[in-house]
């Protein structure tokens, strides 16, 4: 793993240091790696531009060990990592977007509330505010809804979804997405990076915002536009890009939300499926990916197959 967050965060920071963001790769590889806090202080871009590295070197890390995915899952931010890692975008093109996308969220004002219902108690929820400004903009799993918004508006939901015993939590994050008011934004951002080159995808991506995986004659760069106007249903896609199984996920990022995610909707719903977030696990081995059914209980209760169809 810290051989590929070097050799990705040298060419991230060649590209960033364009953009006004100090070099992230010595910090992350030091004895007192920065917290996600002390990045989002940092010069705008420095969290995306963090976000995307350490998922192109979770991508490289599980590469060098044989796990290589059959196929992306990609979800809002992640749709960068998930296109450059399958050959769309090479690395220092991928940060270019991310840094432009920053920019761009800079305009996006509002803000984003995650709620533990589904999408259908959400909308119940948005009608019973009279929040006629917020849209759902995540459907992370049958039990979990983001909501983008005004930020006055997400207070008037999240007071309704207390009184209804709903966890409600505002994300710090100083901007919204996935909105459709935001279709000025979106297309400055096409505009953007559409003058980047790109090159036919080797591995499918399964775009959550697209509704499945991208085909030859989809424009990308309006693919990642939409993620700003555009909802990112992960459910359907997911459950679209795990059949027919048997499906080893592992998640390619920094956290396991995602990963507890894919639980929740693969359970019962797919054949056989393991599911695993190999830097938030102590004990993934990081070996071939014939060894992981062997590590640790699956927090759904199957028995993670021999032979492994692998969605990272």
């Amino acid at each position: 793993m810290r051989a590929a967050l070097a050799d990705v965060f040298s060419q991230v920071d060649e590209v960033s240091a364009a953009y006004g963001i100090p070099a992230l790769g010595p910090a992350l590889l030091g004895d007192t790696p920065p917290s996600g806090r002390e990045l989002a202080a940092g010069p705008v871009g420095t969290p995306q531009v963090a976000l995307f590295g350490a998922s192109m070197a979770v991508h490289q890390a599980l590469c060098a060990i044989g796990a290589a995915p059959r196929r992306m899952v990609a979800v809002s931010f992640g749709e960068i990592a998930a296109l450059t890692a399958a050959g769309v975008f090479g690395v220092p093109d991928g940060t270019h977007i991310a840094c432009r996308l920053s920019r761009f969220l800079r305009r996006c004002r509002g803000g984003l509330t995650v709620l533990s219902a589904g999408a259908g108690e959400a909308e119940r929820l948005i009608g019973a505010a009279a929040a006629r400004g917020v849209a759902v903009a995540c459907v992370n799993d049958p039990g979990e809804t983001v909501l983008s918004g005004p930020v006055q508006e997400l207070g008037q939901v999240e007071a309704r979804a207390a009184d209804r015993g709903t966890d409600a939590v505002r994300l710090r994050l100083p901007f919204s997405s996935h909105h459709p008011s935001l279709a000025t934004q979106a297309e400055g951002f096409a505009a953007a990076i559409r003058t980047l080159p790109e090159q036919p995808a080797h591995t499918p991506v399964h775009s959550a915002v697209h509704g499945g995986p991208y085909g030859g004659d989809d424009d990308v760069c309006a693919g990642l536009a939409a993620c700003l106007t555009r909802p990112a249903r992960l459910p359907e896609v997911l459950r679209g890009a795990a059949v027919p199984g048997p499906t080893l996920v592992l998640e390619a990022g920094t956290g396991q939300a995602l990963t507890r995610n894919a639980r929740r909707v693969l359970d019962g719903q797919v054949g056989p499926f393991a599911t695993h977030s190999p830097l938030q696990d102590p004990d993934f081995p990081w070996e071939r990916p014939g060894r992981l059914h062997r590590i640790g209980a699956p927090d759904h209760g199957h028995r993670a197959p021999d032979r492994e169809e692998e969605i990272a």
